[in-house]
């Protein structure tokens, strides 16, 4: 009887180690390695006649002979998930979504299957059959394309799979899966890394996309080895808090798109409600003028979003004054109430200063600068802004303000939303004509103090 192999590996981090030891080396975590059973495969984990000839010959190829042209991606009916994927999903990829437990993700990808003119496989591994009746009939009564099946071991799905030969295959999660050939409980180390290998395998030799589900740690890292991320081509994370209704889908890494899109959703009862206009949720509906408000135009990716900023400022009843941002840097926050006590003249010193971002978003992006300036001014000084207000530009060290990039696709994107006037640079340069929204140009803080004070 051959001997068992055994090794240990960090359910924190993936590191492995030839013997126990009480801390992990690789990312400091305590008791957190465990021994696990590890056995090599005797065949191949997936192999069937009709793709057994269809693997490119590895010979070197001159970078001028490579073609290079682009594949036709997969079109889903969902605007939002195409747009955070660059375009569509790419035949032969390998997606992970992960996000907090309930957020939504089971629900996405249901729903998204449910509207695909494709043959889908989706292979639950958490719910049953009714259960996931039960679910698609709040979202999609109908659906002849989407075909569902509960299994967790991969050899019986990929049976089914070579039976029913499925355009798109969705695995609902990573972590329930198992393979014969490691004898590691579902979830473990060597259990995700097998899987995801035989996975792999399967998509890249069929030309078959595959969708999984990953669930995450308490610290919002994908759960099991970093080595997951690595091997999926593109990795998308759910967000939002489950007390509220919005959701957005980010890419942390898309080897066929930009990372830097975002898909906003709404949490309704029969399902995800795609939210084209993310500007409708992001901005307060308000019929009276207070103060400490500002909006911002800003971008995600490719796309425009108009943000309201809140900023609170009041006297310190304890002598060391609070400074708390929600959704922003509050090393940045820190930077611009020096530029307004040095620049400006502000005593901001002795007070608290609060600032949110609403609708639950982060945002990084610089031209949100001068609205955080405008909304602290306005609040300290208790008067409110303008509501057809808004603000795009960056502020410096010096008090100048700083040009920012695509500044006419902001420009447009305010006065398609009934903005009337917007602070943008005197630096930047502006070739627009014709536009019913007042472009005014300010080169120093001190410019604009003069605008609200």
């Amino acid at each position: 009887m051959a001997k068992v192999k055994t090794t240990f590996f960090c359910q924190n981090c993936g590191a492995q180690y030839s013997k126990w030891q009480g801390q992990c080396t690789s990312c400091k975590e305590w008791n957190t390695i465990a021994e696990e059973v590890l056995q090599k495969p005797e065949k191949s984990d997936w192999k069937t006649p009709s793709t057994s000839n269809s693997k490119r010959a590895s010979r070197p190829l001159l970078i001028n002979e490579i073609d290079a042209s682009q594949e036709a991606r997969m079109q889903t009916n969902d605007q939002e998930f195409n747009r955070v994927l660059g375009g569509g999903i790419v035949p032969g990829s390998l997606i992970l979504l992960g996000g907090e437990p309930g957020i939504g993700k089971s629900t996405l990808l249901l729903q998204i299957a449910l509207k695909l003119q494709y043959k889908t496989l989706y292979v639950s591994g958490e719910e049953s059959q009714k259960q996931i009746k039960m679910r698609a009939e709040r979202i999609n009564p109908s659906s002849n394309n989407c075909y569902i099946l509960t299994e967790t071991k991969t050899q019986n799905i990929f049976k089914q799979i070579e039976d029913l030969e499925p355009d798109i295959v969705v695995v609902d999660s990573i972590q329930t899966l198992h393979s014969d050939y490691i004898e590691s409980s579902s979830g473990s180390i060597s259990q995700i890394k097998e899987c995801t290998t035989e996975l792999i395998k399967f998509a890249k030799e069929t030309n078959t996309p595959v969708v999984l589900i990953g669930h995450i740690t308490k610290d919002g890292n994908i759960a099991g080895p970093k080595i997951l991320e690595h091997m999926v081509d593109t990795v998308l994370q759910f967000e939002g808090d489950r007390n509220h209704v919005f959701r957005i889908l980010r890419a942390n890494k898309n080897r066929f798109g930009s990372t830097n899109e975002i898909g906003i959703y709404e949490m309704q009862g029969s399902g995800l409600r795609e939210v084209s206009n993310p500007s409708e949720i992001l901005i307060t509906k308000k019929d009276e003028e207070l103060s400490g408000n500002a909006i911002s135009a800003t971008l995600e990716g490719m796309r425009p979003l108009m943000i309201e900023v809140q900023a609170l400022v009041s006297t310190a009843v304890y002598g060391t004054p609070q400074r708390s941002a929600t959704g922003f840097n509050a090393k940045r926050l820190n930077m611009l109430l020096a530029v307004l006590e040095k620049r400006a003249g502000f005593r901001l010193g002795a007070k608290d200063v609060f600032l949110n971002i609403t609708g639950g978003i982060t945002v990084d992006d610089p031209a949100i600068d001068l609205a955080v300036v405008a909304a602290i001014l306005s609040s300290n000084e208790d008067e409110a802004l303008p509501k057809d207000y808004c603000f795009a530009a960056e502020v410096g060290l010096s008090g100048e303000i700083r040009p920012v990039q695509r500044v006419e696709q902001r420009i447009l994107e305010a006065e398609k939303l009934g903005f009337s006037t917007i602070f943008v640079s005197k630096y930047n340069k502006i070739s627009l004509k014709d536009t019913e929204i007042k472009i005014q140009l300010i080169s120093k803080i001190e410019d604009l103090v003069g605008f609200i004070v």
